[in-house]
């Protein structure tokens, strides 16, 4: 460890611009000292204290060049649980516990219970449609004939491009190869299957090596490595039809006397409020999916177990349906686009690590992928909770009531009295 000194004049060398912030992690060769200098770098030329940002249990020098650059500490996000949630999945089997992070009042409340709703009816039963992902490089052919040219190339030497592929990955495979035409632009979307890992980085590697290999053998320019129909991080169509990373439908039969009880309305009255909202509210809105609040159940398990939060755009799109069946209700969920990994980007941080091992999905399955399709699951099972509860709110109209009692600390003041 740097002595005070020490310390001080490599804060006054940053201060000077004789060493810059980025480079601090090399100059010393010690990231852990490199984000303490940082911090107190911002501390003296801002005249504050971010002795809060800086208490974290983060090894920084596990993370910088693999998680984060120039860090100066972490940001903490209250972290509450929902459960126990019963699910009958092929992956998921059994009651789970849902980690949660959120600033929102009454949310994790809500989703505990839709929770407590689903598994007093029996559970929910979870499906796994597809599970891929997928990088589209756009290249510039000089006419329609080429771009044909090149798109039939691919097909004919689909085996010489999935070695090289595959190359790249011990757990990646391609599956395929969807080509799409505008004039002389052609898109290459390649399909993999990713294992336990979201799969992002690992698919964008080895599509830049198919890439320089269609490149060397047909002299043609890829002109983006994204063409922007992976389609990542960004609401599109072209997920909600073919889906990407694991499209998932979550279902079950809420009991009326459940419903009732603990959801304090009718199954008649929220599959009204479903159709009117939901399905027409959001054909009228010309919405692309059609939901209550996928995105505030999928946003805040990613932030609690490392996903890359960034996805929450097209992993929360998708569509609700109610129905009655006799005098219950018949709800479920379907995610096209559920973009989630146990291994890999933030799943390796100390406390998201954590989250995950609290449903059982840490690291790598076995046989490899189980885990995250099990980790799909819990994530589709929970966004039906949550959908349920909200839905049985709105029907009641006891909506706006819990976000008084729970997000404005009006329940502590109600129970002081």
């Amino acid at each position: 460890m740097m002595s005070s000194k020490e310390l001080e004049n490599i804060v006054n060398k940053v201060l000077s611009g004789e060493i810059k912030l980025h480079e601090l992690d090399k100059v010393l060769e010690n990231s852990n000292i490199a984000v303490l200098v940082r911090r107190l770098v911002l501390e003296k030329m801002l005249n504050i204290q971010l002795a809060n940002i800086g208490f974290t249990t983060i090894e920084w020098n596990k993370v910088v060049g693999r998680n984060i650059e120039n860090p100066i500490g972490a940001v903490q996000v209250p972290l509450g649980i929902a459960g126990p949630l019963k699910i009958l999945g092929d992956y998921a089997k059994g009651e789970f516990y849902i980690p949660l992070a959120t600033t929102e009042g009454a949310l994790v409340a809500s989703i505990n219970r839709g929770c407590k709703a689903i598994t007093l009816s029996g559970g929910a039963k979870v499906k796994i449609l597809n599970d891929f992902m997928s990088r589209a490089p756009l290249f510039k052919t000089s006419s329609i004939e080429e771009a044909i040219k090149l798109i039939k190339w691919v097909k004919e030497h689909f085996e010489e491009i999935k070695a090289e592929a595959e190359s790249t990955t011990r757990h990646g495979k391609l599956l395929r190869i969807d080509p799409f035409i505008v004039g002389n632009n052609v898109w290459l979307r390649f399909i993999y299957s990713t294992g336990d890992a979201m799969g992002m980085n690992m698919v964008t590697i080895a599509t830049d090596k198919v890439c320089k290999y269609i490149e060397n053998n047909l002299g043609l320019k890829c002109l983006s490595l994204s063409g922007n129909l992976c389609v990542d991080k960004k609401p599109s169509l072209m997920n909600m039809l073919f889906g990407r990373g694991k499209t998932v439908i979550a279902e079950a039969i809420i009991k009326k006397d459940v419903v009732k009880e603990v959801l304090k309305t009718t199954p008649k009255n929220i599959v009204e409020v479903n159709t009117r909202k939901n399905l027409l509210g959001s054909a009228r809105a010309g919405s692309l999916s059609f939901n209550a609040h996928y995105a505030n159940i999928v946003a805040a398990i990613f932030i609690a177990t490392g996903q890359d939060a960034a996805q929450v755009v097209e992993s929360s799109m998708g569509y609700t349906w109610a129905e009655l069946v006799g005098e219950d209700l018949y709800i479920s969920v379907t995610l096209p686009s559920l973009e989630v990994g146990t291994v890999g980007g933030g799943t390796r941080l100390p406390t998201q690590r954590e989250a995950l091992q609290i449903m059982g999905v840490y690291g790598s399955g076995n046989p490899p992928g189980t885990n995250a399709k099990k980790f799909a699951e819990i994530v589709a099972a929970a966004v039906l909770a949550g959908e349920l509860s909200l839905l049985a709110a709105l029907s009641a109209g006891h909506l706006a009531e819990a976000h008084k009692r729970l997000g404005r600390g009006m329940f502590k003041k109600t129970r002081r009295k």
